[in-house]
């Protein structure tokens, strides 16, 4: 087993949407691969609702880069997969010239200047949902959202050409936010991956039981929940920190940026890197909730830390 997160999708497991199971064949001979990862979410929720025959109604384009194809999703979210994931207030952002070119720049910047994250975003997204709040719904909008319920599929706003989070805010749009927000959740479906696939915490563990970790920079926001962090939670975000503050170190060396983009992600590096650092100090205070590899990762991701 390896001591890091993995980068690939293993052949034959469950994750992998080319193996040999009747279900995923099915969908593979009708044409209707886009509902490829609603039949694992079936799986995973146990709901008995068949969120891959929803996921048929959908209609989609496809964004091509660098040899990988992404589906964007078009057309109303079904009710039934919107509940799930937590999307009842949204609904599919029209696809337009304007953002295709957004979505098209973001994953070339990738591609070019950050290979190795483009690659992690190759292997673990497949599907691709802008969204915006519906007529009438008056709550703070999502930048960026993925669900471990649904593999393979990432959530974003037009948000996500402003916004760094949690507390990084640009008037004007960019790209190069909107490769970032996409960066972070493939990080957040590997993770996924492999915390389904592996035992990383210790039997018994659970969030709802899960000791707290107290997240100072999120206070202004004055949701309970964003204040205190369980430590799975805490895990995630302490591996997604140290992709994306590579991001933005990358980012900074170049010399292209406009004097806005290098503010904004300067920024946000100063304000993750103690951040990133403060976590990882609580997770290893908190070795007992993970088992034996999980430890052997955390002291991979402290590795990493060190290096930034």
């Amino acid at each position: 087993m390896h001591a890091t997160i993995t980068t690939r999708v293993e052949p034959g497991s469950f994750f992998d949407l080319s193996r040999n199971d009747p279900a995923l064949t099915r969908l593979r001979e009708d044409d209707a691969e886009q509902a490829l990862p609603f039949a694992l979410m079936e799986r995973l929720v146990k709901s008995g609702i068949p969120y891959a025959e929803h996921a048929r109604t959908l209609s989609s384009d496809s964004v091509d880069v660098a040899g990988t194809r992404f589906t964007w999703f078009d057309a109303e979210l079904p009710e039934q997969i919107a509940r799930e994931i937590s999307l009842a207030d949204y609904e599919i952002a029209p696809h337009t010239d304007g953002r295709r070119v957004a979505l098209t720049q973001a994953l070339e910047r990738l591609a070019t200047a950050h290979p190795e994250g483009f690659a992690r975003i190759a292997e673990f997204v497949r599907g691709l949902l802008w969204v915006g709040l519906k007529p009438g719904v008056r709550a703070p909008s999502l930048t960026s959202s993925s669900d471990p319920a649904l593999p393979y599929v990432i959530v974003f706003s037009e948000k996500a050409r402003h916004h760094i989070p949690p507390n990084t805010v640009s008037p004007e749009p960019s790209h190069l936010f909107l490769a970032e927000n996409l960066l972070h959740e493939a990080v957040h479906q590997s993770v996924s991956f492999h915390v389904l696939q592996h035992q990383v915490f210790a039997d018994g563990y659970s969030s709802k039981t899960s000791p707290k970790i107290e997240i100072a920079w999120r206070a202004a926001q004055g949701v309970a929940r964003n204040q205190f962090w369980e430590v799975d939670r805490a895990f995630h975000a302490t591996c997604v920190y140290n992709q994306l503050l590579r991001f933005r170190r990358t980012e900074l060396d170049r010399d292209d940026l406009t004097a806005g983009e290098r503010a904004h992600f300067q920024a946000a590096y100063d304000e993750g890197m103690p951040a990133v650092r403060y976590l990882m100090g609580r997770l290893e205070l908190l070795g007992e909730h993970f088992t034996v590899h999980g430890r052997e990762l955390l002291a991979d991701l402290r590795n990493q830390t060190d290096q930034l």
